[in-house]
């Protein structure tokens, strides 16, 4: 996006909050399920069911991510991205997105503009009829995005995290290791002294564009966790932390063993096991009813002395943390 003179682009510490809104909420559409949007105490949105599936993510400057790699959409849409997931995770379809913002006072309302466009354009993309309907504004200093995102599950029970059989097989929608790769890309090639750099598309090869996309702007199969719950999964959740901690969070929560086909995981299975932030779905079916989109890589065991196994092998990847050094990100 080209950049702006200083005087149309203001700091937003010389601006209102009213000014800063307006320049949100001109970029907000009314969703598919919204009865009332943003300018009220609250929204109300549409619920046919009676059954609301309700989530909540936080994106923060330093540990979630890095101005000098992601843009204001950029961060947008990684922000709605995480929290659709979360909503098809359960089996339902995403309504609405509430936003709380803490933004530094320096920050320009370009970037705000750009992050409204990013939640907008990626609730048409992933879950069309999801909209932002409202949230919050504040000053801070470290850049803060605070997501809730409510979902329809249509009539239908949840599906949980806990409802994995032995017999089942287990099965992914969407991509594994490719987010750790474009994080490993970032660390490995965009920091001088340690300290961030804007990548240069130049220095990047095909493969590495494509991971660096999954790691910004991740597009998890929000739709497929409905035709999933339609199916018959017994269990899914989104793969946020990486397989190994999430499939073993799936297997203590189910009381059984998922054992994994390495040969299934694509040509870096050990990226795919350890690597965090593909959102991919991860779920368990009964055989026989495994619907498009998904594909088989392993199976459901009874209870064993091990949560977890590749290849009949115990799995002593931890997965993603949150809380460890990101300078310990490698390639």
């Amino acid at each position: 996006m080209p950049s702006r003179p200083d005087a149309d682009d203001p700091r937003l510490g010389d601006i209102s909050e009213g000014r800063i809104l307006q320049a949100i909420l001109s970029r907000t559409v009314q969703g598919t399920h919204t009865l009332l949007g943003p300018g009220d105490d609250a929204a109300v949105i549409a619920t046919p069911s009676g059954s609301v599936v309700a989530t909540t993510d936080t994106l923060v400057h330093g540990p979630d991510f890095r101005l000098a790699w992601s843009s204001g959409y950029d961060l947008g849409w990684k922000a709605a991205a995480v929290n659709l997931a979360d909503v098809a995770a359960m089996g339902a379809r995403p309504t609405a997105l509430l936003v709380a913002l803490a933004v530094p006072r320096d920050l320009r309302l370009s970037f705000v503009e750009q992050l409204a466009d990013g939640f907008r354009e990626a609730c048409a993309a992933l879950a069309p009829g999801c909209a932002v309907v409202g949230g919050d504004l504040t000053v801070s200093d470290v850049l803060t995005v605070a997501v809730t995102a409510l979902g329809d599950l249509e009539g239908r029970a949840p599906v949980t995290r806990s409802g994995a059989r032995p017999g089942d097989v287990v099965a992914v929608a969407g991509e594994l290791g490719h987010a750790a790769h474009g994080l490993a890309v970032l660390f490995g090639r965009f920091r001088e002294d340690g300290v961030p750099v804007p990548v240069d598309p130049s220095k990047l090869a095909t493969g590495e564009r494509a991971a660096l996309s999954a790691q910004l702007r991740p597009s998890p199969p929000i739709g497929l966790g409905a035709v999933a719950a339609f199916t018959g999964a017994t269990a899914m959740m989104d793969v946020s932390d990486g397989l190994a901690l999430d499939a073993r969070r799936m297997a203590a929560a189910s009381g059984v063993t998922i054992a994994l086909d390495g040969a299934a995981l694509g040509d870096d299975p050990e990226r795919a096991i350890a690597g965090g932030e593909d959102h991919a779905l991860l779920a368990t079916f009964p055989e026989g009813l495994l619907p498009p989109g998904f594909r088989i890589i392993g199976e459901v065991r009874s209870a064993g002395d091990e949560d977890l196994l590749c290849d009949d092998r115990p799995v002593d990847v931890s997965g993603w943390d949150p809380y460890r050094d990101w300078d310990s990100v490698s390639g």
